[in-house]
């Protein structure tokens, strides 16, 4: 698939598990997520007003998509709150349709509006790169059935200091629908999932 039909099949709400490694305190963060992401065409004001603000054409736009969420985590103080939204543009390169530049008016890694980079690689999985002022991060998304969608992240700090997270993200089959909660025949129960890393 190409990166706007990745943006498609990823429409829909999802639950995600996620391990977050510090690797500078050799420790383990454990932490849950409700995500909802909605699907953009390229004439969506969102999707014109987020290439303007980045001086963008929105003409080469192709189209993104806008998320929410709302996170929990296992070191959280009260009253912390992991709630947000986000919009990405996809702007293709044009003599490389599976790579471009991925526009955001929130960042994964600085809640900054950012530009960074996207392909798609061999295995159908999608990749994000992002540079920012003072760290750096590398996203990757894949499918391994269509209820279920993997993703892997890094994020390096001047100075050395990393994480490195891991989440399993199952779809949420709207069960009026009459799917009874999930899709039995593509749904993949997330424990039997094995992080490439082996974590």
């Amino acid at each position: 698939m190409d990166v706007m039909e990745f943006f498609q099949h990823s429409a829909g709400k999802w639950r995600s598990k996620r391990t977050t490694h510090h690797l500078a305190f050799r420790r383990s963060e454990m932490g849950e997520s409700e995500i909802e992401v909605k699907a953009l065409d390229a004439k969506d004001p969102e999707i014109i007003a987020l290439c303007e603000s980045h001086q963008v054409d929105p003409s080469l736009a192709v189209g993104g998509c806008c998320v929410t969420w709302a996170a929990s985590m296992g070191w959280d103080q009260e009253g912390e709150n992991h709630e947000g939204k986000t919009v990405f543009a996809l702007v293709p390169d044009p003599e490389k349709p599976h790579s471009g530049q991925l526009l955001r008016d929130r960042g994964y890694a600085e809640i900054v509006s950012v530009a960074g980079q996207y392909h798609m690689d061999n295995d159908g999985g999608l990749v994000l790169i992002t540079d920012y002022d003072i760290m750096s991060s590398v996203e990757r998304f894949w499918f391994p059935s269509p209820n279920v969608r993997v993703r892997s992240s890094t994020v390096k700090r001047m100075g050395g200091f990393s994480t490195a997270t891991f989440c399993t993200e199952t779809r949420v089959v709207d069960e009026a629908n009459g799917d009874g909660g999930t899709n039995s025949a593509a749904y993949v129960d997330p424990k039997l999932i094995v992080s490439p890393l082996g974590w």
